[in-house]
């Protein structure tokens, strides 16, 4: 991320609040470059789906759902996991009825 990742998370929370949406700071990670899990639930639906940032082989970030189920118990899961191994991690929920994740970048399909 070319901002720190404190002021990124500002601006997700609110272009999804603006889009009628409410997104949460569920974990704060280091404010500089902690890396970020976006959980978005769609309650309505009863669906939950997760995103990662990464790289692409060909330099490009990208985001991609690190854990394919829909399942709210998984993803939980997979980010206690994750915390585990990084504690400077950051994890935004965005509940959206529509199930819109509000990510600017490219989110790649799983």
């Amino acid at each position: 991320m070319l901002l720190s990742t404190d002021i990124w998370v500002s601006a997700l929370i609110r272009r999804a609040e603006m889009g009628g949406a409410f997104g949460v700071v569920a974990r704060k990670g280091d404010a500089r470059a902690g890396a970020v899990l976006v959980k978005v639930l769609n309650r309505e639906a009863r669906t939950a789906r997760l995103y990662a940032e990464a790289t692409r082989m060909d330099g490009e970030r990208i985001w991609m759902q690190p854990h394919p189920s829909e399942q709210e118990a998984e993803l939980d899961a997979y980010i206690d996991r994750a915390l585990r191994i990084d504690r400077d991690l950051w994890v935004v929920e965005i509940d959206d009825r529509h199930g819109r994740h509000f990510l600017t970048e490219t989110v790649e399909k799983g």
